[in-house]
């Protein structure tokens, strides 16, 4: 089991199973972009590494100022959000995004108490509580990246 734990390196007792590594795709044939954003460069790393692994084309920002860019440059399939970010936070882009008209699915990602309040704030699709699993993990970005982004 591998859990992924805020401010280190994630921690495996076992390899990852029913690991595909080829290109997942949308219904439209797209490669899915998951857009990770976290200021703690391990947990971005490691969410990122993993998501590549498993097929998805990942694109990161270690700040709500580079998210945003890189949604303007292409929006993708699914955000994976963290909220405590210096400058500009968690709150901050979904405002941004949303006053664009942007509604890419959005999953929060924080070690707070209080991640479901929080998601359902920034009228996130749902959220992930660190530290989470791999499993966690991919189920999440499988369940929310599909069309609409809403859970299959």
């Amino acid at each position: 089991m591998m859990v992924l734990w805020a401010g280190g390196p994630p921690h495996s007792e076992e390899p990852p199973s029913g690991s595909k590594a080829r290109p997942r795709t949308g219904g439209d044939g797209q490669q899915d972009t998951v857009l990770v954003v976290d200021d703690d460069t391990s947990i971005l790393d490691t969410v990122s590494s993993i998501l590549t692994g498993e097929g998805y084309h990942v694109v990161s920002a270690a700040t709500g100022e580079e998210a945003l860019a890189a949604v303007a440059r292409k929006a993708p399939a699914l955000i994976l959000l963290d909220m405590r970010m210096p400058v500009m936070d968690g709150w901050a882009v979904a405002r941004a995004l949303r006053a664009q008209g942007i509604t890419v699915p959005i999953v929060v990602m924080t070690a707070a108490e209080s991640a479901k309040r929080w998601a359902d704030e920034v009228g996130a699709e749902g959220y992930l509580a660190k530290p989470f699993g791999l499993d966690d993990l991919l189920a999440t970005v499988e369940r929310f990246r599909g069309p609409g982004g809403r859970a299959n």
